[in-house]
């Protein structure tokens, strides 16, 4: 199979957020019908309120969901916003991921980094408001959980430094960066990198009533072919004592891993940490504890991330791995990975949800299973019979809005009956 991720050119391009025109939230004031009792081996539909997650990711890189472009006024772009967690109460959903931290900028007033360009279409413009803040309190007055959602290393979607800020830490620490397939990315083996990253998310951590700090699947950039990540000197001077530099960066970024969960309870014990790695650990042909799949990608061998460790560690609250596959796919069959996730989190502390692909249904460029509008239900469906599942997290909020032939819908009349409570 194609290197598949989040997006379905996340990977085999790495462009993953370079969408077309995007289109207003489309958000209809009808409240859904309460559900019958559901059928069997199906969530939400009973008379009780249930306890699982039922989330949305809400992308800004590249401005994918929101804001619909850069440089609307404060007033539109926080319209959009509202309609957006407006969405997510109509549908049943109780919880946003919302991106904050997209290329090492700031959705909120930060002293550390600067204000987005997807807000204002300048770098460290400031917008004349604060979204994170905003988006905080909105959705708490909702009933609405929000997480604020940060990719740790990622600077620019170009290559060029000069293009950031005179005053950006990139800038000024040219040290800390790599230039790789086309983007900017901080080195994960310096320590220094791994404090400030550290300290400019916990800064949002510290200011804001945030549910939980969430991860996505970027750590060491997705692999381009023919060239290589150059963190040589890095390794020449930090990777004493690894047998090889792949242990030296899975090291790395557990260390970024297990540090910032401690950091997070610290600054706001309530707040929970969790993580959205790509749907494949590794593959059974290279490791007999994998799964059966044949992907072309696995986090532990080409992002570096141990994620199987990570849950069975309990070193996270939750894990939402990307499920980005239709059941029967022949290289990542979706109910295959799902009895792998069910059984990786069993007896663990970590929490699964499952991410799902709602940006595919409907897309003509995807295959034949995703044109109906039944397959996202059935994977619900198919959820409901491993316990160890607790939820579930659609990709995005312009798709779940948009909801082009109605398979968000569909999920909501299925499973989503009654409210539900955020498992914890």
């Amino acid at each position: 199979m194609g290197r598949v991720s989040r997006r379905a050119f996340a990977v085999a391009a790495l462009s993953a957020f370079t969408p077309a025109a995007v289109p207003a939230p489309v958000a209809s004031s009808a409240p859904l019908p309460p559900g019958p009792p559901g059928p069997p081996g199906r969530r939400g539909g009973g008379r009780r309120a249930v306890m699982e997650m039922r989330g949305m990711w809400l992308a800004t890189v590249n401005n994918r969901d929101w804001p619909s472009r850069a440089g609307l006024r404060a007033a539109e772009q926080r319209a959009e916003l509202i309609e957006y967690l407006d969405t997510a109460v109509r549908l049943r959903l109780n919880t946003v991921f919302f991106q904050v931290r997209p290329t090492a900028d700031a959705l909120w007033p930060s002293p550390y980094e600067p204000w987005s360009q997807y807000l204002s279409g300048s770098q460290g413009r400031d917008p004349g408001w604060d979204p994170l803040g905003t988006a905080v309190r909105e959705a708490h007055a909702r009933g609405l959980e929000l997480h604020a959602w940060f990719n740790p290393y990622r600077v620019a979607l170009h290559d060029d430094p000069s293009h950031l800020v005179p005053a950006h830490p990139a800038r000024r620490n040219p040290g800390w960066v790599v230039p790789y397939g086309g983007q900017l990315y901080y080195d994960p083996g310096l320590p220094e990198v791994r404090a400030f990253v550290q300290d400019a998310m916990i800064d949002a951590v510290e200011k804001y009533a945030v549910d939980g700090v969430h991860f996505d699947d970027y750590f060491y950039p997705y692999p381009v072919a023919g060239q290589a990540f150059d963190d040589g000197g890095t390794y020449r001077t930090y990777g004493s004592g690894f047998a090889a530099k792949a242990d030296w960066r899975r090291d790395n970024i557990d260390r970024l891993v297990r540090e910032t969960a401690a950091r997070v309870k610290k600054a706001r014990p309530t707040a929970r940490f969790g993580v959205s790695p790509f749907g494949v650990w590794r593959n059974a042909a290279t490791d007999e504890r994998g799964s059966q799949t044949a992907a072309g990608v696995q986090t532990y061998d080409d992002l570096y991330a141990d994620t199987r460790t990570w849950v069975r560690e309990g070193l996270l609250d939750y894990i939402v791995p990307q499920l980005y596959w239709n059941t029967g796919h022949p290289a990542a069959d979706y109910g295959k990975l799902l009895s792998w996730w069910a059984e990786t989190a069993r007896g663990s502390r970590t929490q699964l949800y499952v991410g799902e692909a709602l940006y595919k249904a409907g897309d003509p460029a995807q295959p034949k299973a995703w044109q109906d509008r039944d397959e996202l239900s059935r994977h619900l469906a198919l959820a409901a019979d491993h316990p160890e599942v607790r939820g579930h997290v659609f990709f995005a909020a312009k798709d779940v809005a948009e909801d082009r032939i109605g398979a968000m819908a569909r999920v909501a009349a299925d499973h989503y009956g009654q409210p539900a409570g955020t498992p914890r």
